[in-house]
């Protein structure tokens, strides 16, 4: 039961608010190509030809369709570095885009976004393809369930998305010892109605030893500053596995929210209104970060309570005190039973 997972109080309850986007921007420069890059029969478009599916830090990613001689073959997703930014972004985002290739191609998990290939577009921009996981990902439909309705995700699609993503991260601490370093909803990719549900952006994964803790004195954590917990946010914090949990336990909450952790977009009654930067509360956002936001209650039924004391526990303070993700996925398997 999740219950033998919870230790501490329940959290405070109060209103909870909208939903949001982190990205950015690049270009490649005539460096020399990374040994990883070596995939010559591979003929990837220009990035005008494909559909684009998003954007993050430095890249783009395409949807490749393709069909060679005739042949309907499933369709790759294509990280690429973007064309627009100086030589030093360009070296930075090649080297994050190569270490993610390297990473991907030995990961191997029906939850986790498979490595297909890492070479060269016909524009000359490095790019990575991967899996095709699904149009959407986690992030884009919590945005099309609050312009739909503004209601929270059933609490049987948020236990789906749970355990897929639990065993995802069981995979990569357990088997791979790393830490993925980047949850989030914007990480998750699903197909369909939620028919799979894979995590993807390992760029900024970091190994971790033999007691599931970071200690390469070169390994920096990047995350995304809402989605970190509190060791994250301390200059000189132990990053362990369990900076994972809370992120995760963070998406499990923008699932019953349909909002950006800490960051509050509605007024005091709830109603949605233009957002006017001036309004931001830095002082209060800063003091929230690494803590566990609050939900509204009645917002939600008795359906959720086990999803609220998932999400409860995976955002304890201390690391100590949040589950592993094998602790969740038994947990979880033994409550769909």
């Amino acid at each position: 039961m999740i219950t033998d997972l919870m230790e501490g109080p329940r959290p405070s309850i109060i209103m909870a608010e909208e939903v949001g986007n982190f990205k950015t921007p690049t270009k490649l420069s005539e460096k020399k190509k990374p040994a990883l890059c070596s995939n010559p029969c591979i003929n990837i478009p220009a990035s005008p030809f494909m559909q684009k599916l998003g954007f993050g830090t430095g890249v783009s990613v395409y949807l490749m369709k393709r069909s060679p001689r005739g042949l309907s073959h499933s369709p790759w997703a294509v990280k690429k570095i973007n064309l627009r930014c100086d030589d030093h972004y360009q070296s930075i985002y090649q080297k994050r885009l190569t270490s993610e290739a390297k990473i991907l191609k030995d990961l191997h998990h029906p939850n986790i976004v498979g490595y297909r290939a890492f070479t060269e577009a016909t524009d000359g921009s490095l790019c990575l393809a991967m899996e095709y996981g699904g149009e959407k990902s986690l992030n884009d439909l919590i945005e099309e369930q609050y312009k739909k309705s503004q209601d929270p995700f059933p609490a049987a699609i948020i236990f789906k998305v749970a355990l897929n993503m639990a065993r995802g991260l069981k995979y990569l601490h357990q088997e791979k010892k790393l830490l993925h370093g980047d949850i989030k909803s914007s990480n998750v990719v699903i197909k369909g109605d939620f028919e799979t549900i894979k995590i993807c952006d390992v760029g900024v994964s970091l190994p971790l030893d033999e007691n599931m803790t970071v200690t390469e004195p070169e390994a920096c954590y990047i995350g995304t500053e809402p989605w970190k917990p509190k060791e994250a946010l301390e200059e000189n914090g132990i990053i362990t596995d369990k900076a994972d949990i809370f992120a995760f336990g963070l998406t499990l909450w923008e699932m019953m929210t349909l909002s950006i952790p800490h960051i509050n977009l509605l007024d005091g009654d709830g109603e949605d209104e233009t957002f006017d930067e001036s309004d931001f509360d830095d002082e209060a956002y800063y003091a929230a970060l690494g803590t566990r936001p609050p939900i509204n209650m009645e917002d939600l039924d008795e359906t959720y309570q086990k999803v609220i004391e998932l999400f409860s526990v995976c955002t304890n303070e201390a690391p100590k005190d949040r589950p592993s993700a094998a602790q969740i996925v038994e947990t979880l398997e033994t409550d769909v039973q």
